[in-house]
């Protein structure tokens, strides 16, 4: 199959021509697709509403348009899916990608319509793949299959012409026939509810293919590979799938689990990151050792960013591309072809270069530590974990961590719960080390760790294996892209945990 990398290195050198144009005028190809969105979006009922057809330069379009968080935007999606057409989009919409919910309502069901499945969702997908031959012509990632481990949701309809499913559920069921020779496993497995047994049938169904690359959130991919290696009797992965090549990765952070993967997989491949929601395809590593995504700026997607002191104030300001700074944190604001206008998507980022414009996620505007004014991020966390993972040989599968607070006796901390893959030899010394690291990275915790006057040291509880699994699936998130929340300024996730932690004591 070596005689396809040629020809496929071709075809992702001229699509590179293509990538480098708005590489190099990202302010003008930002502005282009701007005026895009505006002119098919002004004949809409959002679109005379805010008198969209006078607004094509962006400082109108800001002055004109609110920021919008889900709620906002709700009761113009909820007659969408009744089947009205022209109220947040000029075509008609008859999917919607179900993700978690707001505070109000369990689910959020974001609006996919056929131009933001192929100038936004396919298009980034194929990019991702044109890039990746750019850098790597010697490839032979299309002379196999890729393992795709999507969401858990089957496809539902709310009437014959309107249908709602994971934005997994929802590529999959538009993807081109052609796509499905090189992806596995069959749809009929790629769609099944039930996790637990879909793993097991992921499992018997692909030992026996040609698996050269795999994506999906990183807890759910090493359950399955354990599985796997459970089944076959091997050692690694690479006896498996002996030309595995590549895995890409997103939804949370990589950091706690590449030591896990390393030694699970058993050899060197390579490791991209993606940055793909249901709101859209934003960014992608264009090759390993690149320091963040790249932005992709061409894609049907208008992007602001809103620095995060910003949010929560009566008028919050945007920046544009040429204004934003490496190493601060901003919520994204969109535009997109689904027809979400100005639309607050609730991650945090950071940008790791601003020519060419590449990003990190660095948390969620709603999940974080603040309550004694530490401002402690998930980027923190992750890499404090990973700091005293290094330290004590210790393996973490997941965590999540809230405030302790003060009380009649003791000052206040923050709690933990931690399950671990490989617990260290000393819980203590694990919780010593994620502590000090944590202290080493964020300054603001370090002051109020200054001889425990505001805050005295962490306190950890080693949950046994499957408690996270067992939240999640009294949730009813079991699979897929659902996943704990790291951090958070309430406790009800951490004592949710403990309790579930707390029957297994007894």
């Amino acid at each position: 199959m070596k005689l396809l990398s040629p020809a496929i290195s071709r075809l992702a050198r001229l699509r590179q021509n293509a990538i480098q144009h708005w590489m190099e005028d990202p302010v003008g190809a930002q502005r282009d697709v701007l005026q895009h969105l505006v002119t098919d979006g002004q004949y809409t009922e959002f679109g005379k509403r805010y008198k969209l057809s006078t607004t094509f330069r962006i400082r109108d379009f800001k002055a004109a348009v609110p920021i919008h968080e889900y709620d906002d935007l709700k009761p113009y999606i909820e007659r969408m899916m009744a089947g009205e057409d022209n109220v947040l989009w000029n075509t008609p919409v008859e999917w919607f990608a179900k993700s978690s919910g707001t505070t109000s309502d369990r689910s959020k069901f974001i609006p996919v319509s056929q131009e933001s499945l192929d100038e936004n969702h396919f298009q980034c997908n194929k990019d991702v793949l044109w890039q990746y031959y750019f850098h790597y012509p010697d490839s032979d990632l299309l002379a196999g299959k890729g393992l795709v481990i999507g969401g858990s949701h089957q496809i539902g309809s709310v009437n014959e012409n309107i249908h709602y499913g994971d934005l997994s559920a929802v590529l999959l069921q538009n993807a081109p026939m052609w796509s499905q020779w090189i992806k596995t496993p069959e749809l009929s497995i790629a769609l099944m509810d039930e996790w637990e047994t879909k793993i097991e049938q992921l499992a018997q169904s692909t030992i026996v293919e040609n698996v050269t690359s795999v994506s999906g959130v990183p807890t759910w991919t090493l359950v399955l590979f354990k599985r796997i290696l459970e089944i076959t009797g091997k050692s690694c992965m690479l006896d498996v799938w002996p030309n595995l090549e590549l895995y890409l990765h997103g939804g949370v952070s990589f950091t706690p689990y590449r030591q896990q993967f390393e030694q699970l997989i058993g050899g060197p491949i390579r490791y991209l990151e993606v940055y793909n929601a249901s709101e859209g395809f934003f960014a992608a590593q264009s090759h390993e050792g690149e320091d963040g995504m790249l932005l992709y700026l061409d894609h049907g997607i208008f992007y602001e960013f809103m620095p995060i002191e910003e949010y929560g104030s009566e008028n919050p300001q945007t920046l544009g591309l040429k204004d934003v700074v490496v190493g601060k944190n901003y919520a994204p604001v969109i535009t997109t072809t689904g027809g979400l206008w100005r639309y607050l998507i609730g991650d945090t980022i950071q940008f790791t270069s601003t020519f060419p414009f590449r990003v990190k996620v660095s948390g969620r505007l709603k999940h974080f530590i603040n309550a004694f004014g530490e401002e402690v991020i998930i980027e923190n966390t992750d890499q404090a974990i990973a700091a005293a993972c290094a330290a004590t040989g210790a393996v973490v599968t997941d965590y999540t961590a809230a405030p302790l607070y003060f009380s009649a006796d003791s000052n206040g901390a923050h709690e933990w719960a931690v399950e671990f893959a490989q617990a260290p030899a000393d819980t203590e010394q694990f919780a010593n080390a994620l502590d000090e690291a944590l202290r080493r990275i964020n300054s603001d915790y370090d002051a109020k760790r200054h001889k425990n006057i505001a805050l005295r040291r962490l306190v950890l509880h080693a949950v046994p294996a499957g408690t996270f699994a067992a939240w999640l699936r009294s949730k009813g998130k079991l699979g897929g892209q659902h996943k704990v929340p790291r951090l958070s300024n309430d406790r009800n996730t951490l004592e949710e945990i403990l309790i579930i932690f707390n029957q297994h004591e007894r």
